[in-house]
């Protein structure tokens, strides 16, 4: 008997509230009844309930499928989950001060931030609060506002939201949009679509495990040409606090509230972000570093950086003053560091295999054997 043949006179056999399939489904269901909400758990329900009258059918297995894997993204969501906030200007400036060199007034306006976010949590307590957000929200105010890093590749644009996420110690979600070419990635495709997915926002929440993470759009201004209305129309939903609070993916088909989320922006440039878009952004330029900035980067952060990275202590690799103006230039023409960081993992690279190679344990790299250590151009 063939196996189609078997699964569909084992469905007709089996009484719809004893099969197998639907008892999981809702078993499910059932173990997440407390963590999502009410209305979308009678909802998917009453979709079983709907499925079980086509048990025995053809249907059924391609209707389950669906709806395991809906039901799957669906309990596994925060729908109500948060990490708890580290408030502590001492840990953020510690956690700027070990991540990023220079950028003073980058790391101010950070500590600014977080300040804000420690009166508005203390303020939370206070009873009539609820009043006064739902009133600010009313007139578009932003209690959260998006910062949006804006400078050439290699600042540090990246890193330093990241390091937002660590110092408040939020889980960090990273969008990419350079290249994005459809809105479907921020609003998720309809379950009418074969093979739809849900938007990059849900599938990092689903990663995050908390409904209160920091968000980098990575490249806001790079989208493909010929999605930028779209995906501007988008994004200016998701950072309008008075719609992002239930944000509908077409995926989940249920609103969600993204309005406990930290919506952080970064762009080479803003001339090909929409006005409205740019409108509830606060723009922070990133600066280019000077040589002298590189030197102290590349010496202080990135080679011990990368010395840890390939297992060998701090003091095995020694560069002398003479050789980070070589190191710098003519390869860190950047005004990023990129090509300066390349440049110091191939030198750490290279003596980890002369390590290995038993030739020697310490290295000072000095101008008579520099050449052997730089990459060549």
């Amino acid at each position: 008997m063939a196996e189609d043949q078997v699964i569909a006179q084992h469905t007709v056999d089996t009484p719809p509230s004893d099969n197998p399939a639907i008892k999981e489904l809702k078993d499910i269901l059932q173990k997440a009844a407390d963590s999502i909400p009410a209305e979308l758990k009678d909802r998917i329900s009453k979709r079983i309930t709907s499925l079980e009258r086509l048990v025995g059918t053809m249907r059924f297995y391609e209707i389950y499928d669906d709806l395991y894997r809906y039901l799957d993204w669906v309990v596994n969501l925060p729908w109500y989950k948060e990490t708890e906030d580290n408030l502590d200007l001492q840990h953020t400036t510690q956690i700027l001060e070990s991540t990023h060199y220079g950028l003073q007034s980058i790391k101010d306006r950070i500590l600014e931030y977080v300040a804000v976010l420690t009166l508005q949590k203390q303020a939370a307590q206070s009873p009539e609060r609820e009043e006064v957000i739902e009133s600010l929200y009313q007139r578009g105010a932003s209690l959260s506002p998006i910062l949006l890093f804006v400078g050439l590749p290699g600042v540090g644009k990246t890193s330093i939201a990241f390091s937002i996420a660590k110092a408040l110690g939020r889980q960090f979600i990273r969008i990419p949009m350079g290249g994005m070419g459809s809105a479907a990635h921020l609003r998720g495709e309809p379950r009418s679509q074969p093979g739809a997915e849900p938007s990059l926002l849900i599938k990092g929440m689903r990663q995050a495990g908390a409904r209160n993470p920091v968000i980098l759009l990575d490249e806001v201004d790079r989208v493909a040409e010929s999605a930028r209305a779209d995906i501007m129309g988008v994004l200016l939903e998701l950072l309008d606090p008075q719609q992002n609070r239930a944000f509908v993916d077409y995926y989940i088909n249920y609103p969600f509230d993204l309005s406990r989320a930290i919506f952080l922006c970064s762009a080479n440039k803003t001339g090909n972000i929409a006005n409205a878009v740019l409108d509830r952004m606060e723009v922070i330029q990133m600066p280019g570093y000077t040589d002298e900035e590189k030197i102290v980067i590349a010496r202080d952060y990135l080679l011990p950086q990368e010395l840890q990275i390939v297992g060998m202590a701090k003091d095995d690799v020694q560069i002398e003053d003479s050789i980070w103006p070589l190191i710098i230039r003519p390869f860190g023409f950047d005004a990023g560091i990129r090509t300066t960081h390349r440049t110091i993992a191939a030198i750490v690279r290279k003596c980890a295999r002369q390590r290995v190679a038993g030739v020697t344990h310490k290295f000072v790299i000095n101008q008579e054997n520099y050449r052997d250590y730089l990459p060549e151009v």
